[in-house]
């Protein structure tokens, strides 16, 4: 037993697309968005220690970076099926912690396991960095239907995931990460779209009126 598997397979995760069973321009896969949660969550992380906070970089990587990869296990479910209802959900991640569990039993050396249990368990959790990475993994889902609503996709699903991954960067909008992205990124977002999509600049405003309220 040795780490051949677990580096052998993380190419598995460049062949998993993510929202699957909806046209698309441009593909996603899951190796692709782990890059790109990581490199989000970094910038928050930033913004959170400019403003006085201490951040744990190596948890706050470790988070970002491994978060989805036990979608190798069982792939990318659609949110709206993942979400359906608790039961669903819960028998969802039972399933995933004991294949988890078992991967890491079987191919991950004895000295190595208690790392890679924390690494590739939840990490969407209370503390600052699994706050920050709850925003930064909505942050690229927002980008990602953003690039195929400018590019015309008539799925009106990318709409609908625009419009909950804002909605769920309110739930942490105490957070000093989500402030400036709200009042400095946001708003760049929406000149960017200015000759484009009405409906998505409509969708993001609501989104800002009930940040001032």
């Amino acid at each position: 037993m040795g780490m051949h598997q677990y580096l052998n397979s993380l190419s598995d995760l460049e062949m998993i697309s993510r929202a699957p069973g909806y046209f698309k321009f441009e593909k996603h896969t899951v190796a692709a968005h782990s890059f790109k949660v990581a490199q989000a969550a970094q910038m928050l992380g930033d913004i959170e220690e400019h403003a006085g906070n201490e951040v744990n970089w190596r948890d706050l990587y470790e988070k970002s970076l491994n978060h989805d990869y036990t979608e190798r296990f069982i792939g990318d479910i659609k949110t709206p099926v993942k979400y359906a209802t608790n039961e669903l959900r819960t028998m969802l991640a039972d399933v995933e912690d004991s294949l988890t569990e078992n991967f890491v039993n079987n191919e991950i050396p004895a000295e190595f396991q208690a790392a890679y249990r924390r690494r590739l368990s939840e990490g969407k959790d209370d503390t600052l960095e699994g706050r920050i990475l709850s925003v930064a993994d909505k942050i690229d889902l927002m980008y990602e239907s953003y690039g195929e609503i400018q590019k015309g996709n008539p799925e009106p699903v990318y709409l609908e995931i625009y419009r909950e991954s804002l909605r769920t960067m309110l739930e942490f909008k105490q957070m000093a990460s989500v402030q400036y992205f709200l009042h400095e990124i946001l708003p760049e977002l929406i000149a960017d779209n200015a000759d484009n999509n009405n409906q998505l600049d409509s969708i993001t405003k609501h989104i800002l009126d009930q940040i001032q309220d």
